[in-house]
């Protein structure tokens, strides 16, 4: 079952209220059924601090998928890294 095997992925999407890439982001991990954790860097100076540490960029979204970054909405990547059939 699809449902299943998603469950073996660690997602996070960090995001802001605004930001409508985000959005997108979200509404496809949920199209999906990928299980994620959303967090919202505007809430805290510190989580954005430490994000911009590991990756280098200010902006958002950044999805982390068992540990490593994809900065924005790359389809494609995310498809790779979940092994979405589209």
């Amino acid at each position: 079952m699809e449902n299943e095997t998603n469950k073996e992925y660690s997602v996070k999407v960090y995001s802001t209220p605004l930001c409508p890439w985000c959005d997108v982001a979200k509404k496809f991990l949920s199209d999906h059924n990928i299980e994620f954790e959303t967090i919202d860097v505007s809430q805290s100076q510190e989580v954005l601090m430490e994000l911009i540490q590991k990756t280098g960029s200010t902006g958002v979204p950044v999805i982390e998928i068992n540990g490593e970054y994809i900065l924005g909405f790359n389809k494609s990547a995310i498809c790779e890294k979940l092994n979405i059939q589209e």
